[in-house]
């Protein structure tokens, strides 16, 4: 593990690198500042719980002043690591969707899909995935509110990536913690990448969480890949088009041919066009086209847009436009 990098957000608030993969600038945890402790907002995987110390360290902060750990949704590079800091962390609560909590307690399932989704790499990708005892975590909706040194964190409940997520905003420097709410935009890059995987891509509901986001007029915008955006809250606009335009490319390939590689290699033709190949795969570390492709076409044939690819493609509805939907 390279030394661990904690970047000043002002106001007391931290961002701290997880050096994912052994890699700079690809999943970040942000650390904010209550009056008796502190509040941390994403775990990372259990892969990096070494490096999560490291940072908090580095930032100044014992595990034992941790009073509060929010993470946005339980995919694994988000909260994969919960359970494996539950321990050395005694004073703090932790927090989740309230639908995503019973899976953070049992991870029975998220165990069995990370090892069906990565195979044998799945392990030393994530780390062990251990629960979280039932009386630690609490249940969130949407709406609640707590306290901080210098403003508050309002809970946004913001599905679409998933129906657990949730953004988090935070009153004090005016920063939304968008989680995948708000796609993937890697450190010194101008590129921002969908994030819409399976099983409960839901765009209707992705593009309404991108309003309540914008709602609350944030200076920021913090991605948990990666750090803030260089245009702000304008980044929540132009992520809608970007959605679009990848859902269209989408869309085309599936009626030609319903699969899972035919969509990820026309995501891949369109994402790579005029740009240079190792800022695309750099993205890939977080991001693959065949997980998007895996999101489309499930969403596509819920919505009766194309048939089943068990059945064939579907030419019957009309496709939608650009920045309307359907």
């Amino acid at each position: 593990m390279t030394r661990p990098r904690v970047l000043d957000l002002g106001s007391d608030r931290q961002l701290i690198d997880l050096d994912f993969r052994d890699s700079e600038g690809l999943v970040a945890a942000y650390l904010l500042p209550q009056e008796d402790g502190w509040t941390l907002v994403e775990t990372g995987p259990a892969s990096c719980r070494d490096a999560l110390f490291a940072g908090l360290s580095a930032a100044g902060v014992g595990p034992n002043e941790i009073r509060r750990v929010f993470v946005t949704h339980i995919h694994l590079d988000h909260s994969g690591g919960m359970g494996a800091v539950v321990d050395a962390f005694p004073n703090a609560a932790f927090y989740a969707h309230a639908l995503g909590v019973p899976h953070l307690v049992d991870p029975t399932r998220l165990v069995a899909s990370a090892r069906r989704t990565w195979g044998a790499a799945a392990d030393p990708l994530w780390g062990p995935i251990v629960p979280v005892p039932a009386p630690r975590i609490h249940a969130l909706a949407g709406g609640e509110r707590f306290d901080l040194r210098g403003g508050e964190l309002e809970v946004l409940a913001t599905p679409g990536h998933a129906k657990h997520h949730l953004a988090f905003f935070d009153s004090g420097i005016r920063g939304v913690f968008t989680g995948d709410g708000a796609g993937v935009r890697l450190e010194r890059s101008s590129h921002v990448r969908p994030a819409v995987p399976p099983p409960d891509l839901d765009l209707e509901a992705l593009f309404a969480s991108l309003d309540a986001m914008r709602r609350t007029e944030p200076r920021l915008v913090l991605l948990s890949h990666f750090g803030p955006t260089p245009d702000g809250a304008a980044e929540l606009g132009k992520y809608r088009a970007v959605v679009e335009a990848w859902r269209e490319v989408a869309l085309a390939a599936a009626r030609e041919s319903p699969t899972v590689p035919a969509i990820a290699r026309r995501l891949q033709e369109y994402d790579r066009a005029g740009r240079p190949a190792p800022e695309a795969d750099r993205a890939m570390l977080v991001s693959g086209y065949e997980i998007a492709a895996q999101g489309f076409l499930r969403y596509f044939e819920t919505r009766g847009w194309i048939l089943s690819s068990r059945d064939g493609p579907s030419t019957d509805a009309a496709p939608p436009r650009p920045g309307r939907e359907p």
